[in-house]
């Protein structure tokens, strides 16, 4: 006989892979099955616990920011700082080894420091550099991988709309995770940059002529290009660290910042203005929807008592945390494949997090761990979402993007080994916080 606990679980994967891979949305899929599974397996009062537990979960001072950071990126990804950025940044770079590729690496961490989204990320970045990186010659397949790959930071650079997530759904501070991203994500572009040198090196002969022009002077007449985006960053970045804002202040103070600085430069009309701000509620109520959604499965699954006989079970196999780790990051490169990050971290928080307490991992160090894990399944098929940003930028077949893409795929699990080995490369900023 089959007990109610695996009559449960066996339930409960065939509900929620049977409505994904139908196509139903993740939001809707997430609240049908925890009434379903409250109905079938607990006495509970199915209908005013679902209504109570969609009001609580979507109310959360903690979601305030998460909109503001959306409007922000939507803000500047409608301006001309992008281009600017290219400006300042190409007379600085360019007699370096890789010349403008790294470009894409450097704009892609200044995107991402401002608009907390991957694909917002690659695509701003991509859409100015491509056809210049083409025309003067460097290969496609290093211009498709630096974006593909620099892309991802978006998710993993705060402010990050993912970290947010993650924040709302462990309970853990926005503010440390978002600090505990800082080094992660400089370790990240140094990463990236050392293999585009070395395989520029290893490469002469693909690689155009170094730009041998740049002089001091140059270098510093274009450095205003960069001051707009960089100061932007410090801002809402420094407000958080200095505890000055909490992270939905801060949050404010971008969007204050963005519509400043697309004012200055006159690259925000009206319309621009409100498509901004239409993609943003959309973008931010799909969030917030899977976000409630799945605080309803969660609340079903816990009345079932499934996260608790769970951990029970892999406790009785006596991993070691190392191991536990491993098990969970291929769980989720598996669903990368499939699903995108938020969906990832709604569905999989709930059987996770009491495992990885019962090891005594920290939360935030978990955080950044599944953030980074969730940056590789961007840049995986066939659901990499960088990978099909990439494929409308530049009309190349997805086979061959998503091999350009791989060495970076291979840097950002070098990054996980880093980290996991030394935790105080994640830890030690937020501990400052305390």
């Amino acid at each position: 006989m089959i007990d109610t606990t695996a009559l449960a679980t066996i339930t409960l994967a065939v509900l929620v892979f049977g409505f994904l891979a139908s196509g139903i949305w993740v939001s809707v899929t997430l609240l049908v099955a925890g009434m379903v599974m409250m109905a079938l397996f607990t006495p509970a009062p199915m209908g005013s616990l679902m209504a109570s537990t969609l009001w609580d979960a979507s109310w959360g001072w903690e979601l305030t920011s998460l909109p503001l950071f959306v409007w922000m990126g939507e803000i500047l990804f409608r301006s001309n700082l992008s281009r600017h950025m290219f400006q300042g940044l190409a007379p600085w770079v360019g007699r370096l080894p890789g010349g403008l590729l790294h470009v894409n690496i450097l704009g892609c961490g200044v995107m991402a420091a401002i608009t907390g989204s991957s694909a917002v990320t690659c695509a701003t970045i991509g859409r100015m550099t491509v056809p210049e990186l083409g025309r003067r010659g460097y290969p496609i397949r290093q211009t498709i991988g630096t974006l593909a790959g620099s892309g991802t930071m978006g998710l993993l650079i705060p402010p990050s709309i993912i970290m947010i997530v993650y924040g709302v759904s462990a309970e853990q501070s926005i503010g440390r995770l978002f600090i505990a991203g800082i080094v992660p994500g400089l370790l990240l572009i140094a990463l990236y940059m050392g293999y585009v040198t070395i395989w520029s090196w290893i490469n002469p002969g693909d690689m155009p002529e170094r730009d041998q022009h740049s002089s001091w002077r140059h270098r510093l007449e274009v450095l205003p290009s960069l001051l707009p985006t960089i100061g932007l960053v410090f801002l809402v970045i420094g407000s958080i660290y200095a505890g000055i804002a909490t992270p939905t202040e801060a949050a404010v103070i971008g969007v204050i910042g963005a519509l400043g600085l697309s004012a200055v430069y006159r690259a925000l009309s009206w319309r621009c203005f409100w498509e901004g701000l239409m993609a943003a509620v959309r973008t931010s109520c799909m969030i917030s929807f899977i976000i409630a959604a799945a605080s309803c499965l969660s609340i079903a699954v816990a009345f079932i008592g499934l996260p608790r006989e769970l951990a029970g079970w892999v406790g009785s196999f006596g991993f070691s945390p190392y191991i536990l780790l491993l098990v969970m990051a291929l769980l989720i490169l598996i669903l990368g494949c499939f699903l995108e990050g938020i969906s990832i971290i709604v569905l999989t928080s709930s059987v996770m997090l009491p495992l990885v307490e019962a090891a005594g991992i920290d939360l935030i160090w978990f955080g950044i761990f599944i953030v980074i894990l969730i940056e590789a399944a961007q840049i995986t098929p066939p659901v990499g979402f960088n990978l099909f940003v990439m494929q409308s930028l530049t009309g190349q077949n997805i086979l061959l993007i998503a091999r350009a893409a791989l060495p970076y795929f291979l840097l950002l699990i070098l990054l996980l080994v880093m980290i996991t080995l030394f935790p105080s490369l994640v830890l030690s900023l937020p501990e400052l916080m305390r």
